[in-house]
């Protein structure tokens, strides 16, 4: 049956991290005073395999799930991550995406289209190369992120969508180049508010550059009009270039929250469900599996976890929320 939580959202959308591992060192994200070369990730036998993965997918299905992302860290640097992609795909009438940072997409996309994989969306904060190789910390370049998009796209991976964080006084000049940049190609750019989640990047709410203030810069150049959601929960509002041209999306989650039509829970890499992307406390699914609970005894806990959902975060956002212990973002899988 379709589970509703406590506020009357039903769980349609499923964000798995299949590792916790990243070949980035973004600085909002994974920075590398934190993560740096004596970071303990997880051991290999603490993250869920592909069956485990699998075998809970089916369950959320069950409960009313249409939509899988499979997420990370940087999710193509989990071995054999195809395998995986083939599995899930094998779920009838199951949408299967994907969010990456695109440095192994050259690599890979042809393998995952092959699988099963429907669509990609691509992270990519700037196309200035001294901007994004700050951002990302590894020297990486911007070319070889694009290259990763195209790739993407011949293989039939699209619609490509791009993901932008924009963080005031490191990338808002980036605004309107991508959006001329990726209006040409086109590929769908998403601005998303940089936000609170967890404690590594030290955020503060003067650093957000807000989705009305994306919007009007935009806008003074190529206008745009507002456009409906896709479909209900979207977390994205679109907006649609008046001559035709393609569209952008904003992700307001700071000035604008979306709580209310939320639909969307997220599983980790070892097996832990949260609820909110500004959780406190997750829930532990590797141990029911490990344990020899049943698929009716999983999917009951499934039931008892959703339906008691109170989560609304970013409605509720205040000096004190933010000081709350979260979990960080590179690991609840954005």
């Amino acid at each position: 049956m379709p589970l509703i939580d406590t506020l009357n959202r039903p769980l349609r959308d499923l964000r798995i991290s299949v590792t916790d591992r990243c070949n980035f060192r973004c600085v909002y994200c994974m920075p590398k005073e934190i993560f740096g070369p004596d970071h303990q990730f997880l051991h290999r036998n603490q993250i869920l395999t592909f069956e485990e993965i699998t075998r809970l997918t089916k369950i959320f299905v069950g409960h009313g799930v249409k939509k899988i992302r499979l997420t990370g860290g940087e999710p193509l640097v989990r071995k054999d991550l195809p395998d995986l992609i083939a599995m899930l795909a094998g779920i009838p009438n199951l949408d299967l995406t994907m969010t990456t940072n695109g440095s192994l997409l050259p690599k890979f996309a042809r393998a995952l289209k092959d699988a099963g994989l429907k669509r990609v969306t691509v992270s990519l904060d700037s196309l200035d190369n001294a901007i994004f190789k700050s951002l990302n910390d590894v020297d990486f370049p911007v070319e070889k992120v694009i290259e990763g998009m195209d790739a993407a796209a011949e293989a039939g991976l699209g619609p490509i969508k791009v993901n932008m964080v924009v963080k005031r006084g490191v990338n808002e000049s980036s605004i309107l180049p991508m959006a001329r940049f990726f209006r040409e190609k086109g590929y769908i750019l998403r601005f998303i508010e940089y936000m609170d989640v967890g404690h590594s990047n030290g955020w503060r709410m003067d650093e957000v550059v807000s989705a009305a203030e994306i919007v009007k810069m935009i806008s003074a150049e190529m206008p745009l009009e507002s456009a409906d959601p896709n479909y209900p929960g979207e977390v994205a509002g679109r907006w649609r270039y008046k001559d035709g041209k393609g569209e952008i999306g904003v992700i307001a989650s700071v000035t604008q929250a979306f709580c209310r039509d939320c639909n969307r829970a997220r599983l980790t890499a070892e097996g832990q469900l949260y609820t909110c992307l500004f959780a406190v406390q997750g829930h532990d699914f590797r141990a029911r599996l490990r344990d020899g609970a049943t698929d009716n005894e999983i999917s009951q806990e499934v039931a008892r976890v959703w339906n008691k959902r109170t989560d609304r975060y970013s409605e509720l956002r205040s000096e004190n929320t933010i000081d709350l212990p979260k979990v960080e973002m590179s690991h609840i899988g954005g």
